[in-house]
């Protein structure tokens, strides 16, 4: 249900249309919408941390194991876990941060706006971080005297990942948007035409 539609009432004695909020109606659409921010937003860091640990880990494990150890495979390894470790510092912090919200219709959009531009900032990091990864691992590859072949098909699959990156972050930043305009309009309303 959209704004507009929540607003629109009809009054019969006039035909002319009467504009007031569904309030209830209202907050639920906003819930619905910060809970599928938190939802996207905890599955994305959590996955970021898993990936990144692990990853970071496996290279360095797999690197430090075997001969002709790679200086750019060391690298990536290393910041693969500082990645991992900084989002998980930025996860702490956005948690405790949830809780200078109040729990009104006003307070819960400002909530799912604030958990809506971390989600934009947060892709805008990821996206931007696979550029350093690619060169290093494309510098591994190619200090490892790999197939320049093999180097080549890494490096579509980067821009390709990239692309893909980009999409992604444009949907968020289009449901931020969509927050940012349903906050104008309730800053914008009249707070005498609202219903007590």
């Amino acid at each position: 249900m959209e704004f507009d539609e929540m607003k629109k009432i009809w009054d019969s004695q006039n035909n002319e249309p009467l504009y007031a909020i569904n309030e209830k109606a209202l907050h639920n659409r906003i819930l619905s919408k910060k809970r599928q921010a938190f939802y996207i937003t905890n599955t994305s860091e959590l996955l970021c941390i898993t990936a990144y640990f692990f990853t970071g880990c496996f290279i360095l494990g797999m690197n430090f194991f075997r001969q002709g150890a790679n200086i750019f495979m060391y690298t990536l390894s290393a910041w693969m876990l500082i990645s991992a470790g900084y989002v998980f510092v930025r996860r702490i912090r956005r948690i405790n941060s949830d809780h200078q919200f109040d729990r009104s219709v006003r307070g819960d959009l400002a909530h799912a706006i604030s958990v809506a531009s971390y989600q934009v900032n947060f892709s805008r990091l990821v996206r931007w971080n696979i550029l350093p990864i690619g060169i290093l691992i494309v510098a591994g590859v190619w200090d490892g005297r790999k197939s320049l072949w093999f180097a080549v098909g890494i490096l579509i699959f980067f821009v390709l990942t990239g692309y893909a990156s980009g999409w992604e972050h444009r949907i968020y930043k289009a449901r931020k948007r969509e927050l940012e305009i349903l906050q104008g309009k309730l800053e914008n309303e009249d707070p005498g035409d609202r219903p007590s």
